[in-house]
């Protein structure tokens, strides 16, 4: 009985410790909050210069989203691993639902072609955010167990987890997110010790494969990537038609300069080029047009401070889950901002894919801020007695 209380009372103490570490100020955990907390905050004066309504709107997913933070961030993440194959499954069944012919169009209704939201009252659902978010914990919760993926064999089950979210977000269509979920789970076979030529040979093939996707691909696809080309060759074909978005993106992303137009300015530009999405997908041109280079450089560094907050928090966290959990949402959410403002100053296609913390939209912020949460979690967890040991690294 003695020894049960002096157990009890030594967990306690322990979960006391780890949260007085979390909340100290050297904790590499508080950068990803602060970095997450700017962005969002950029995101919701961008969203307002066009948008002042759908910006109190975003203000108020914020405070939720920040609140959801703090509820997944104090207590231990180990429920994270726990239910990560009911998150997994329960996302899948709303994936499914969401392309399921006969569906009633109150519930689940299409917009521009697209059937990706699920009419929840409050908000549009959109599945697809929160499958990024369950094939890192499902893939986590399977490498932190086994050790096959040292061989190649053993890589099948994992890249299987990640592509049949992805075929299915793919289907919707959603092409840009569908494409995240390639970077986020090399990242985190990497992570957990997967030998170099292997994933040599998998980087390798994928590049090869690319090109031939190209047959594949949906009308609307096929002609952003040829208006990317005809816009390298110089050539305005397509500045009318499906370049029309990307080229109104790059003229805005010009005009900011080096320190922006300023608000109104900003705001009267945006409207007169009519520029499409300007408060979601391309919400980066009005933060170029409105604070000008130094504003884009502004959302890359926070960004890289978020990604490289969530490594460092990796690096330093024994345990396998925490650290593939982390490692995946740093490559998940610095990928998705690096080809949104890719394709927004004209480099990448434009593939309808939204800016961490920055677009308008609250699943995507509410489940933004959820890996957020997540990773401060994990930013003090340390090794303990009889605790599976970290993965090893090394081998070809």
């Amino acid at each position: 009985m003695n020894g049960t209380r002096a157990s009890a009372a030594g967990g306690r103490s322990s979960d006391r410790d780890s949260l007085g570490s979390r909340l100290r100020l050297t904790n590499a955990g508080w950068i990803v909050v602060l970095s997450a907390l700017g962005l969002s905050l950029i995101g919701l004066e961008a969203i307002g210069t066009t948008e002042p309504a759908l910006a109190y709107r975003q203000a108020g997913f914020l405070v939720v989203g920040v609140f959801l933070a703090v509820i997944l961030a104090l207590p231990s993440y180990r429920w994270a691993e726990r239910l990560a194959w009911p998150i997994y499954l329960t996302t899948f069944a709303l994936l499914v639902l969401v392309l399921l012919p006969g569906v009633p169009d109150v519930l689940v209704h299409p917009r521009n072609g697209a059937r990706r939201w699920i009419n929840a009252g409050f908000t549009q659902l959109q599945p697809s955010e929160i499958a990024k978010l369950a094939m890192i914990l499902v893939v986590a919760s399977w490498l932190r167990g086994t050790d096959r993926h040292r061989t190649f064999p053993g890589l099948a089950f994992p890249f299987l987890l990640a592509l049949v979210p992805a075929f299915l977000i793919l289907v919707e269509p959603d092409l840009g997110t569908a494409l995240l979920f390639g970077p986020t789970l090399l990242a985190m076979v990497i992570a957990a010790g997967a030998k170099k030529r292997h994933m040599a040979a998998i980087v390798l093939g994928a590049v090869l494969v690319a090109p031939l996707s190209y047959p594949f691909l949906r009308p609307h696809q096929k002609g952003r990537v040829d208006a990317l080309i005809a816009q390298v060759r110089g050539d305005d074909r397509y500045a009318r038609t499906i370049g029309f978005q990307g080229g109104r993106a790059m003229t805005l992303v010009g005009a900011g300069g080096l320190l922006g137009q300023g608000e109104e300015r900003a705001g009267s530009l945006v409207h007169h080029n009519a520029l499409p999405e300007e408060h979601n997908d391309m919400v980066f041109a009005v933060v170029c047009c409105r604070w000008g280079m130094v504003g884009g450089a502004v959302v890359w560094i926070l960004s890289m401070a978020f990604s490289g907050g969530g490594l460092l928090v990796a690096w330093s966290c024994r345990d396998p889950f925490g650290r593939l959990v982390a490692t995946g949402i740093s490559a998940m959410l610095f990928t998705q901002m690096a080809v949104n403002t890719g394709m927004t100053i004209g480099v990448l296609p434009i593939t309808g894919i939204t800016l961490p913390f920055i677009s308008y939209g609250g699943t995507s912020l509410l489940a933004c801020w959820a890996m957020t949460g997540l990773v401060f979690a994990m930013s003090s967890q340390s090794r303990r007695m009889f605790e599976r040991a970290s993965f090893e690294y090394g081998g070809a």
